[in-house]
C-alpha cells in the first residue's frame, strides 16, 4: 500500500470482529459499485480524520463513503459530491431513497492522497496543510473531469487549490503555467507567468508545447518576444543633445553618443525579458563617469531614468 499521510489518517482496530462491529455502528453498507474492492492490509480501517464519519461540515451527517484504491475512506455528503459534478461522479454514486438509513460504499480508482485533494475542492477547504507535492496536486486536477468536476469553475482567484498551485510557480514556473493552460485556468496563467520570463523558449519539448496547447503558447511566446523589442526600442533613443557651449561642442558630445551606442548594443545582444532595472543601471549609468559636462552628465541620467520607468512598465504578465 503507498505511503499514508499519518497527519490525516487513522488507523482503527485489526480485529476483524471489531472491524465488522465498527462498520456496523457506523450504518455503512459495502457493496461493490463499478470497481472492484480492494484488499485491506492487515485487516486495517483507514478512515480520513479531515472526513471521518464524524467530520462538522454540515449540520448533518454524511450519507455517503468513499474507498480509496489503498483502502482509505472518505465519508462525505451526496448532495455537496452531486452538485459539484456534471455526471453523477462519474455515474458512482447511486440515486438516494428519502427514507434511505445506512452509508453506501462507494470504490473509487484513485489514492487517497490524490482523492483528498478533491474532495478539499468541492467542500472549498485548503488541502495545503498535508503538504502535498506538485506531482500529486496536478494529478489531482488532471483527474477531475474523470468525475465530472469543471476545473475552471472551481479553481478560480482566492480559491484555497489555486493558491496552493500558484505557490509551486516560484520553483515549477512552465509546469505551473501548463497544468494552467491544459485546462483554460486563465486565472491561474496569468499570475504565474511572471515567473516565466527568464524561460528560454528554445528549450520548451514538443510534449510540454502539446500539453500548453496552441492558445497559451501563443500568449507565452507574445509575452516573451514583446518584453524584448519593447527594450530594443527603449534603448535605441540616446540621451538627448544639448545646446553646444565653449566647453562642449557638438562633435564633444558625439562621445556620449557612441558611448550610449555600445551600452545598448550590448544590451539589446542579450535583450532577456527578465532583465532587471538594477542591470540596466549598472550598465548605463558608468557612462557619466567619463563626462566633464555636466550638462551631458544630466541629459545621461534623465535617458537612463526614462529608460528604466518605460521598462518597468512594460507589461510582465500574459494579459
Amino acid at each position: 500500500m503507498e505511503a499514508i499521510n499519518w497527519d490525516s489518517i487513522l488507523q482503527f482496530p485489526d480485529s476483524q470482529d471489531n472491524l465488522s462491529e465498527f462498520m456496523s455502528d457506523l450504518n455503512v453498507t459495502a457493496p461493490i459499485i463499478q470497481v472492484p474492492t480492494p484488499p485491506i492490509e492487515n485487516e486495517s480501517v483507514l478512515i480520513s480524520t479531515a472526513f471521518g464519519a464524524h467530520a462538522k461540515w454540515h449540520a448533518f451527517p454524511p450519507d455517503l463513503v468513499f474507498a480509496t484504491s489503498d483502502s482509505v475512506m472518505f465519508f462525505v455528503h451526496s448532495h455537496t459530491v452531486l452538485a459539484a459534478s456534471d455526471s453523477q461522479f462519474h455515474s458512482l454514486v447511486p440515486k438516494f431513497s428519502a427514507n434511505q438509513s445506512s452509508c453506501p460504499m462507494i470504490h473509487v480508482p484513485d489514492t487517497s492522497e490524490t482523492f483528498n485533494i478533491i474532495l478539499h475542492l468541492i467542500y472549498n477547504l485548503p488541502s495545503s496543510q498535508y503538504t502535498p507535492s506538485f506531482d500529486t496536486v496536478s494529478k489531482a486536477v488532471n483527474r477531475l473531469s474523470f468525475y465530472g468536476i469543471q476545473a475552471e469553475t472551481y479553481i478560480i482567484a482566492k480559491t484555497p487549490l489555486h493558491s496552493l498551485i500558484l505557490s509551486f510557480a516560484p520553483i515549477l514556473p512552465i509546469e505551473v503555467y501548463i497544468l494552467a493552460a491544459k485546462h483554460n485556468l486563465l486565472d491561474l496563467a496569468i499570475p504565474a507567468s511572471p515567473h516565466l520570463l527568464s524561460f528560454d523558449l528554445s528549450t520548451l519539448t514538443e510534449e510540454k508545447a502539446e500539453a500548453m496547447g496552441a492558445k497559451y503558447l501563443r500568449k507565452l511566446f507574445f509575452l516573451l518576444n514583446g518584453r524584448s523589442n519593447a527594450l530594443k526600442k527603449l534603448l535605441l533613443k540616446p540621451p538627448l543633445p544639448h545646446p553646444p557651449t565653449a566647453s562642449c561642442s557638438f562633435d564633444d558630445q558625439k562621445c556620449l553618443t557612441r558611448a550610449w551606442a555600445l551600452a545598448s548594443a550590448y544590451l539589446v545582444l542579450d535583450a532577456r525579458p527578465d532583465l532587471s532595472i538594477g542591470a540596466l543601471e549598472s550598465c548605463l549609468n558608468p557612462l557619466a563617469q567619463n563626462l566633464a559636462c555636466h550638462e551631458c552628465r544630466a541629459g545621461l541620467h534623465a535617458c537612463v531614468k526614462n529608460v528604466i520607468v518605460n521598462w518597468s512598465q512594460v507589461k510582465n504578465t500574459i494579459y
